[in-house]
């Protein structure tokens, strides 16, 4: 018989007493789940940058909620925005558009 850890006993035994639920949109899941796979796996150049540790905190807590390391939540961020995927969320306005629009100095 072979040796199971105290999270495997403890994962058998949720499995057998059918305490998982499945998801509704599941398709979705596996898709997101393979994307953060592939995006651990390939190779990539290092980049350090300096990062406020309020900021560092708020990433992890939003990579954790993704399911991915933050360093891979980072990593596509800066992906996206590069192709030009990355969009505000809302009715939020550019507030560079809006400062040249009306023909305001704003320094960013």
């Amino acid at each position: 018989m072979k040796f199971h850890d105290k999270e495997e006993l403890e994962s058998m035994k949720s499995i057998e007493t059918e305490a998982w639920v499945s998801v509704n949109n599941l398709k979705e899941e596996i898709k997101k789940a393979k994307k953060a796979a592939e995006a651990t796996l390939t190779k990539s150049e290092r980049m350090n940058i300096h990062i406020s540790p309020n900021d560092l905190r708020r990433l992890k807590i939003k990579a954790m909620e993704e399911g991915m390391p933050y360093q891979t939540l980072v990593s596509n961020i800066i992906h996206k925005y590069l192709i030009g995927q990355l969009q505000e969320q809302g009715e939020q306005k550019d507030v560079w558009a809006i400062a040249h629009q009306e023909k305001i100095l704003y320094f960013r």
